[in-house]
């Protein structure tokens, strides 16, 4: 998974959560209670929930970290549901006590997505910002099309199926859009089982951050490389603000530009080896 499929993926499981929502929500009904407000917050937190977990599922089965994949789906559906049951009846409140008509809607739906962005970056490899600023800007226009979708089309109930597809995919295109576009720093497979994958790493940059394990077992490392040969805990990832130190942890080693290393600091364009794997560490200044 580059950096550009990476997007693509994000938007179609976002779709797919926005469209299997709107299909729960269908048998369920719109309407659980008499207040409309009540009523919003309950529908807004279900479609929160499934299309936060299908967004928060994507990293993980792309870089075929199943653990990774359970923890950040679980923990973004449960932002979702938060940040639906707080969106929805934000936006019905600016549409009918305000005035604000589509702007509203938008406002709405616009934090709603950064909330589910929130989550992409407490459990993704990159800062949080980027990932409630892609959601920002994804939730705010993914309402304008869910709505002026829903105007559009006679039918209501096409119309509110095709509005929730394009907000799911909008909110999740933007998550990732915004984190790829702004990274600072990244690993790129260049051979192995992974060849293709990107790893963003800018969460760990900072000095005095948490430092990032890299090895083939998902229950001790945060990078994780399906090859028998490296170590489930192969090597470490630390940042001082500016760049990368990487330290082995291995006993079979790990190389740098063919040469077997201990800790050195990492520069642009270098070729980095552990067991049948290589990656090409890349920054951007």
């Amino acid at each position: 998974m580059n950096r550009q499929m990476r997007t693509y993926y994000y938007a179609i499981l976002g779709a797919i959560g926005g469209l299997i929502s709107w299909q729960v929500s269908d048998v369920l009904g719109l309407s659980f209670v008499t207040n409309l407000y009540l009523s919003e917050a309950v529908v807004g937190a279900l479609l929160g929930l499934i299309i936060g977990l299908f967004i928060g599922l994507t990293e993980g089965l792309l870089t075929r970290n199943f653990v990774q994949a359970i923890k950040a789906g679980l923990f973004s559906a449960m932002l979702g549901l938060a940040a639906g049951a707080i969106g929805l009846p934000l936006s019905e409140f600016l549409f009918q006590a305000v005035g604000a008509g589509l702007f509203g809607r938008a406002l709405g739906w616009a934090i709603f997505g950064l909330l589910l962005g929130l989550a992409e970056g407490v459990v993704g490899k990159s800062q949080a910002w980027k990932g409630m600023l892609g959601g920002l800007i994804g939730g705010a226009l993914g309402g304008v099309l869910l709505e002026s979708t829903h105007n559009w089309l006679s039918d209501p109930v096409t119309g509110k199926a095709a509005g929730l597809v394009l907000l799911g995919a909008s909110v999740g295109a933007f998550i990732s859009l915004i984190v790829v576009l702004l990274s600072r720093a990244w690993l790129e497979v260049t051979s192995g089982k992974l060849k293709g994958t990107e790893f963003i790493l800018d969460k760990f940059m900072r000095s005095g951050g948490p430092a990032v394990a890299i090895g083939s077992s998902p229950l001790k490392s945060e990078i994780v490389l399906p090859d028998p040969d490296i170590a489930p805990q192969h090597a470490m990832l630390t940042g001082d603000g500016m760049r990368f130190s990487l330290k082995d942890m291995s006993l079979a080693g790990t190389y740098i530009n063919g040469k077997k290393i201990e800790l050195t600091q990492l520069a642009n364009g270098q070729k980095i080896r552990m067991g049948n794997t290589e990656m090409i560490y890349h920054e951007k200044r």
